[in-house]
């Protein structure tokens, strides 16, 4: 197997076979708990307006989005897990529009099939990619608002890459390691209201759950998120 580290827009652009677009801290790990609690589907969206726009069109869809980590005006949740920890969800479309995940997600065009990666069902991810006999994993890791390189997500690939590899990885490790990681430093600012220390310790509990994330495209021709398993 053919493992390819990549790196924020353009790595998912690049990305082929099965490409792992990885966001830990929030966005994918948000969609993980989204689908556990019932959601049918999530449709990501990289423009904000475009976002707003659908949520117009669609009045029974729920809206999640940031930018800058914040919530976004009008939406029902930010890009939090503790926001929908306990939320009931069963049979809701979800629109997702976030500064990194859902960029590399809407734009990974040139992939045979494109997953979603974080920490909190990266077992599921890497038994669901030797299940399907890849002989290339493109592992995107989308950084700090897709521009910069984040501890969080390059935690992810290796542990990803280790274990496709069947080598050992100490994830008893992962939330000592990243609790001094900048992108974790807001979720213990008592300022960062919209970053609850809540989310640090949800988007850091490894393979919480046993699926996966695949996108796919509904009937309106839109990519959207699908829970396999």
């Amino acid at each position: 197997m053919e493992i390819i580290f990549l790196d924020f827009v353009e790595g998912a652009r690049a990305a082929r076979g099965i490409a792992v677009i990885i966001d830990v801290f929030r966005a994918f790990s948000v969609a993980c708990y989204a689908f556990a609690n019932g959601a049918r589907a999530i449709v990501p969206v990289g423009d904000v307006e475009e976002a707003r726009a659908l949520r117009l069109a669609q009045p029974d869809w729920l809206a999640i989005g940031e930018r800058h980590a914040r919530k976004l005006e009008g939406f029902d949740f930010g890009n939090s897990p503790t926001e929908i920890e306990h939320r009931d969800l069963t049979g809701r479309t979800l629109i997702h529009t976030t500064h990194a995940g859902t960029q590399g997600l809407v734009n990974a065009t040139g992939a045979q099939e494109v997953l979603t990666g974080s920490l909190v069902n990266a077992g599921a991810v890497c038994r669901y990619i030797a299940e399907r006999g890849a002989q290339t994993v493109s592992l995107v890791r989308m950084g700090h608002e897709a521009r910069e390189r984040c501890e969080e997500d390059d935690l992810c690939a290796e542990l990803m890459a280790a274990r496709l590899r069947g080598e050992p990885f100490d994830t008893g490790s992962i939330r000592s390691r990243l609790r001094n990681a900048a992108g974790a430093r807001k979720f213990f600012d008592p300022q960062a209201t919209w970053a609850p220390a809540r989310d640090f310790d949800l988007c850091t509990e490894v393979d919480r759950f046993d699926f996966v994330l695949r996108l796919t495209r509904g009937a309106d021709g839109r990519p959207r998120l699908e829970r396999v398993g």
